[in-house]
């Protein structure tokens, strides 16, 4: 994932302590158009996948869960309402985006079973064993050590603990590729600088989803970190993924 204490950010070659820098920078940027641009650019099916993700979660009835990269909170509201004996600890390393899912729990009736914490998923504030589920959703491939946070996630979760992992992949039919490719590096900067003024940072998130490790290979760092089992479920012919990976 990193190599002579270099990373990517995007295509560009970086310092690893630069690169959370700059990923802050983008979601800064972002943070007051994050929901609606989400909407635009996936043509709303973010909200279909995030339920699915939801579906393959098996919660216990008192669960632990952990949402990683939380951004304005919409895996937890899903989460919550699902069951609302559950507790969930809500966490990002960007305070910008943070502040806004707070807002959003606060708005939409759900903070009670809320608990906020600026942290990084790369070094988690928490004991062993301390969670039922660990999710994260499109956040995974902005680590700066992709490998270091799945071995935490993995410290995390209680024997038989679930992850799940929701992030952009690699389409499995080439037709397709070619048109998302078309797509990721035509269309997304051009509405991040239409609507969002900022067409910098949806450069860098077409470039982040290239550098992501397909399904496959993404599978196999899961296992390698030491979980018992994963397998992973294709969206949309493979353009998003979810990983579900059993301590």
């Amino acid at each position: 994932m990193e190599e002579n204490n270099k990373t990517h950010f995007g295509f560009e070659e970086v310092g690893l302590e630069e690169k959370q820098t700059k990923v802050k920078g983008v979601f800064d940027s972002v943070a007051e158009n994050y929901d609606f641009m989400n909407d635009l650019m996936s043509f709303g099916l973010h909200r279909l996948w995030k339920k699915a993700l939801l579906e393959l979660a098996e919660l216990p009835p008192h669960p632990s869960v952990l949402d990683i990269a939380s951004g304005t909170a919409d895996i937890p509201k899903l989460i919550i309402q699902s069951n609302q004996n559950t507790a969930v600890q809500v966490t990002d390393i960007n305070g910008s985006m943070l502040e806004l899912g707070r807002n959003r729990a606060i708005d939409e009736n759900f903070i009670s079973n809320c608990f906020f914490l600026t942290a990084s998923g790369e070094e988690l504030p928490y004991k062993d064993a301390t969670f039922d589920l660990i999710t994260v959703g499109f956040g995974l491939r902005n680590f700066t050590n992709k490998d270091k946070g799945i071995a935490e996630m993995l410290r995390c979760l209680k024997s038989n603990g679930v992850l799940l992992i929701l992030e952009f992949s690699k389409p499995t039919n080439s037709f397709i590729r070619k048109a998302y490719d078309w797509y990721s590096f035509n269309i997304l900067p051009k509405m991040g600088k239409f609507f969002a003024n900022d067409e910098k940072s949806y450069q860098y998130l077409a470039e982040s989803i290239r550098m992501h490790p397909d399904q496959e290979s993404l599978k196999m760092h899961i296992l390698a970190a030491g979980f018992s089992k994963c397998n992973f479920y294709n969206f949309q012919n493979g353009i998003v993924s979810i990983h579900k990976a059993i301590k």
